[in-house]
């Protein structure tokens, strides 16, 4: 999955001039964590709404109607921005953006094109990807298997017993059980018969931990 095919493009950008106040209102109106600052074409940092609301805060508390004036005619993004933040490269993986957002507390990154801003990666986009791994607009049937040490023709012995049921498989993955050899195995389906991919499974040696015999798109229910 490359970042190209999953970022948010032709984010909304501001200058390093740009009055806090305008910025503020930006974020807050178009609902963003973040922007990217951009100067001449070229990225200069990032402003957050947290920072922006953080000073308006202490204008606000303060009650000085110097420091108001200040935020509201003179303080810029290039005094609060973030400067030389994180970034990532549009040809990158989501895999290695979601390894460096846990190993860096980062949930957002602008993406870089050569010296080019030509998008952004933030929380919203890693939840739609994760949305959609799991199926969340589709109806299925799932199981979970305990924790296996996932050996050579593991993964494809469980996708034959599930077709030999008569089910239709969706998809399998792989869930790292606290980063150990251990993996959780998630199995998504079709079936109309449902205990008997349960009692397959269990018979050729395989413990459930989760069983869901129906999900629906419209809501997540199990039925």
């Amino acid at each position: 999955m490359i970042v190209r095919n999953w970022m948010k493009a032709n984010p909304e950008t501001v200058t390093g001039d740009t009055l806090v106040l305008v910025a503020k209102r930006m974020l807050i109106e178009n609902n963003l964590r973040f922007m990217p600052v951009v100067d001449d074409g070229c990225l200069r940092g990032i402003v957050t709404r947290a920072s922006c609301l953080r000073a308006a805060e202490h204008v606000s508390r303060g009650q000085d109607p110097h420091e108001f004036d200040y935020f509201a005619n003179k303080l810029t993004v290039k005094d609060l921005m973030v400067r030389r933040p994180a970034t990532v490269n549009v040809n990158d993986t989501m895999e290695h953006c979601l390894r460096r957002g846990q190993d860096e507390g980062l949930s957002q990154f602008p993406v870089l094109e050569g010296d080019e801003l030509v998008g952004i990666v933030s929380a919203s986009e890693i939840f739609s990807l994760a949305a959609r791994v799991l199926g969340a607009w589709e109806s299925w049937s799932g199981v979970t298997l305990s924790p296996m040490i996932i050996t050579k023709g593991v993964m494809p012995e469980i996708a034959k017993i599930i077709d030999d049921t008569g089910a239709s498989l969706q998809s399998m993955f792989t869930v790292d059980e606290n980063g150990g050899d251990l993996k959780k195995v998630i199995l998504r389906f079709q079936t109309n018969e449902f205990d008997d991919v349960v009692t397959a499974l269990e018979d050729a040696g395989y413990t459930l931990l989760e069983a869901c015999p129906e999900v629906q798109s419209n809501g997540g229910t199990l039925q």
